[in-house]
């Protein structure tokens, strides 16, 4: 039998994560051989994840990271199996260290290099994970992204502002500005940024719904068919108003709608100021 130092069981746990009883039998069983103690362990790792396989992966966390020279941005949902090993300090670099990569590497997708990265934490402390998303959001010289997570990373926001002069974004309460627009987002979900964004055969669908949910209003029977018409209207426009940022009521004062804050501060800035465009995340949404 191979004399198995105390040292090597300790830099093999260090490697894999394994116990280390685990680590000592599995250096005994290949002779002091490292590398293939590795291996074993890494093959059991596996073997547990299999036989996992069919649990889901709700919980997790949104990381995201904004180029030093302001011109993208990168949001990664990285999942687990449970919330404890979505605070595990491993899950955490790794979700860092990925969008980061990403954003080097300009990624709007996840790719072999970035699930393989996933999978070999996983091995290690034998839960199922998954690299659910990322989306890279770019900017131009003239526009300002700002980011936001929320709580324990439930929640991230990416918010892309414009402006004709854009050294206002160097302006604290412009950048304040920008950035409560974000906590909006990440706040009321907006399902798009204007009505020119909607997709128009998903409101199509929602106008179906009014239509049926009028057809089975007693109080609404015997209506002339002009009159339901502009029942029908309001309802889709009071609709539209809930959903779309630029018409919800503003985060800080839900007087003012979100365009009209915008207005406000572009005006006390001395330039224009413009929404193009933000991206939400949250655990476990589509």
């Amino acid at each position: 039998m191979a004399d198995i130092s105390a040292a090597e069981v300790k830099k093999l746990r260090e490697k894999t994560g394994a116990g280390m009883m685990e680590c000592k039998n599995a250096l005994v069983s290949t002779e002091g051989d490292f590398a293939k103690a590795e291996k074993l362990l890494k093959e059991k790792g596996l073997a547990a994840l299999e036989q996992r396989a069919g649990r889901a992966t709700n919980q997790g966390k949104i990381f995201v990271k904004i180029k030093e020279d302001g011109s993208s941005a990168v949001l990664v949902e990285l999942n687990a199996e449970t919330d404890f090993v979505a605070r595990n300090p491993d899950f955490i670099v790794l979700g860092e260290t990925i969008a980061k990569k990403a954003l080097e590497q300009g990624l709007n997708a996840p790719n072999e290099e970035l699930n393989n990265m996933v999978q070999d934490l996983a091995t290690k402390i034998r839960e199922n994970m998954g690299l659910k998303r990322l989306y890279q959001i770019k900017a131009s010289s003239n526009e300002y992204l700002v980011q936001y997570i929320h709580g324990d990373g439930n929640i991230g926001v990416v918010v892309k502002c414009e402006s004709d002069k854009p050294e206002i974004f160097k302006n604290d309460n412009v950048k304040a500005f920008v950035f409560s627009l974000a906590l909006h987002i990440a706040a009321f979900n907006p399902k798009a940024l204007d009505r020119s964004k909607i997709d128009q055969n998903w409101l199509k669908e929602q106008e179906g719904i009014f239509k049926i949910q009028m057809e089975q209003d007693e109080k609404l029977k015997g209506k002339p068919e002009n009159v339901l018409e502009e029942i029908l209207k309001g309802k889709i426009n009071k609709f539209l108003n809930e959903i779309c940022m630029m018409e919800q009521g503003y985060v800080k004062d839900e007087k003012l709608t979100v365009a009209k804050a915008v207005e406000e501060c572009a005006k006390k800035a001395g330039a224009k100021l413009a929404v193009n465009d933000y991206v939400y995340y949250r655990v476990g949404a589509e």
